[in-house]
């Protein structure tokens, strides 16, 4: 292993590399100019609504997405409000008091409950008891895949066994055949319900991501499930190439999204764990130009109780280790390596 990666160890814990030269690429912002889970611009001012005790520019915002059927957005927008409601419930509990049965406002609630459950010691309890929010959800626009999201996490969470996990799949892309957030947590079920079973999330992940077209973020799935293995540390090895690959699908993707924005952050963020696990250093460099200045918690809250400043650590790392003699090169590495 080139001596610079070393440096890169007290934060990423990673297989012997083979490294061979490439130029660096330009480095991204300075550290006091990287900000935590940037919302957008049009999350931003419903957020900023909420923390007044507004609820309307959330509700209208989901409205919109249901409207014209932005599925990705409205899962990634739901997540934020949800998490948002659980920190400062006001604003949520009154949307709750003024449209009890609005489909926007059903979802975040499902997905707020889901959340709060999976926090708890009591969590397979508590999630029985949201089950009936979770459905009331799914019925409020029968063509939203987002609940069914939400009920593929709450599956994982209760413990459901294949067959009515692979009910509420079939259900999901009937809707949406192509949405990430459903692709990952069926990802992340296989994960937890064969654990130690890499293979078998890879080639799902892959064969999801053949199938998706070229724009679609189910071609960063692959990267996902590399990301997982590479955080696991159970199961049999898997070769080098599949992890390669998923990394070269989802840099392709994140080249054909706009840089600095923070839509593809965390896809971003993810891919440049990975690729610094794989002694990618130019390549990892790369992704931290074409993301900006957005960290993301997830993953770098898989690591630390600061996320962004480990995120940070493991950018100054990076620099460093392209500024030194050997450093700036783009890792591959070999079969007996891994």
């Amino acid at each position: 292993m080139v001596d610079t990666m070393a440096l890169l160890l007290p934060f990423l814990r990673g297989p012997r590399i083979r490294m061979t030269r490439t130029a660096p690429p330009p480095p991204g912002p300075h550290a006091d100019e990287v900000l935590l889970d940037v919302p957008d611009a049009r999350l931003g001012p419903a957020l900023v609504a909420a923390a007044r005790g507004e609820h309307e520019p959330a509700a209208a915002l989901l409205a919109a997405t249901r409207a014209a059927g932005e599925w990705e957005h409205r899962d990634r927008y739901t997540t934020r409000l949800a998490a948002f409601a659980h920190a400062r419930p006001e604003w949520f509990e009154s949307w709750r008091a003024a449209a009890p049965r609005d489909p926007d406002r059903l979802v975040v609630d499902a997905q707020l409950r889901v959340d709060r459950a999976w926090r708890s010691p009591a969590r397979a309890e508590l999630l029985r008891e949201v089950s009936p929010l979770v459905t009331a959800a799914a019925h409020g626009d029968d063509r939203d895949p987002v609940p069914w999201r939400i009920a593929l996490d709450h599956a994982r969470g209760a413990q459901a066994g294949p067959k009515y996990v692979e009910e509420l799949w079939s259900a999901a892309m009937r809707r949406a055949p192509h949405h990430y957030g459903c692709h990952v947590a069926a990802l992340r079920y296989l994960a937890s319900s064969f654990h130690g079973s890499h293979h078998e999330c890879l080639d799902f992940a892959d064969r999801a991501a053949q199938d998706a077209p070229p724009g679609s973020l189910v071609q960063a799935l692959p990267v996902r499930a590399a990301f997982a293995y590479l955080t696991d540390g159970c199961g049999p090895e898997v070769a080098p190439a599949p992890l390669h690959a998923a990394a070269e699908r989802a840099m392709a993707l994140s080249a054909a999204l706009p840089a600095a924005d923070p839509w593809p952050a965390e896809q971003r963020n993810v891919l440049t764990y990975v690729l610094v696990r794989l002694g990618r250093v130019a390549d990892a460099l790369e992704q931290v130009r074409l993301t900006g200045p957005y960290a993301t918690s997830f993953p770098w809250d898989r690591f630390s109780d600061d996320p962004l400043g480990h995120c940070l650590r493991v950018r100054d790392e990076l620099r460093g280790a392209s500024d030194r003699p050997g450093g700036g090169h783009h890792g591959r590495a070999r079969s007996g390596d891994h």
